[in-house]
């Protein structure tokens, strides 16, 4: 059986996980993108009790939904592979020879992790709107994983420049700005190598909202669209 609500928001009821969504449980993907739900729309909720506009739960429907009708597709045809046919063991062996392939293996790995999931933020930098990847910074209080800094589910400003000129006073009771070096290699699940940042906002679930050029291009206006007025 495999099942989506259409609408994930009534009102001020919304749904999660198996009440949103019911598929083949191969994978553990159910499992993923329940939590994955209630880490989304937990955040939001916060941010509006605590201030920001209501409008901002309107985005749990626009990224959640597109990425849980992607994953019931998935589910959808490992079910039909699951099945006792001569013809479908043929399908299977065919798909098999495909799936040690480095990029088709890739692209499963991706899907099935959840680690391939972009939320349209616009256009910019390939890690908008990507899982920012838990990263070995050099801070000055000593080494700092990446995702370490999101414990207190409170956003943070990575400053990866070395220039200490960006300011977000306004916010500062509410985002986190840490400066720090990066040295390694920036490479995203799927996608590979990208070009290196001079500064990311990431969001409590981990998302990345706003990627710097050098300059705060846009930055007051991600700001103030995820985490409030000034």
């Amino acid at each position: 059986m495999t099942r989506q609500a259409a609408p994930y928001r009534a009102g001020r009821v919304f749904l999660a996980g198996d009440s949103a969504h019911v598929h083949y449980p191969a994978g553990g993907q159910g499992l993923s993108l329940g939590v994955q739900d209630a880490v989304n729309l937990g955040w939001k909720l916060a941010q509006v009790v605590h201030g920001t506009s209501v409008t901002l739960l309107d985005t749990y429907q626009d990224e959640r939904h597109p990425v849980a009708a992607r994953a019931l597709q998935h589910t959808m045809a490992q079910g039909v592979l699951q099945r006792p046919d001569e013809r479908i063991k043929a399908l299977v062996d065919m798909v098999s020879e495909l799936a040690v392939m480095d990029e088709p293996r890739k692209r499963l790995a991706g899907l099935i992790s959840g680690l391939d999931i972009h939320y349209d933020l616009g256009e910019g930098h390939p890690l908008l709107g990507r899982r920012m990847p838990d990263l070995d910074l050099v801070t000055s209080d000593g080494p700092r994983r990446v995702f370490t800094l999101l414990h207190d589910a409170k956003p943070v400003l990575l400053n990866l420049a070395g220039s200490g000129d960006i300011d977000i006073t306004p916010w500062a009771d509410r985002v986190q700005l840490m400066e720090a070096e990066y040295v390694g290699l920036w490479e995203l699940p799927v996608l590979g190598a990208v070009t290196a940042p001079a500064a990311v906002l990431i969001r409590p679930d981990g998302y990345v909202a706003w990627v710097g050029d050098g300059t705060d291009t846009g930055l007051r206006d991600a700001l103030t669209s995820w985490f409030g007025t000034p």
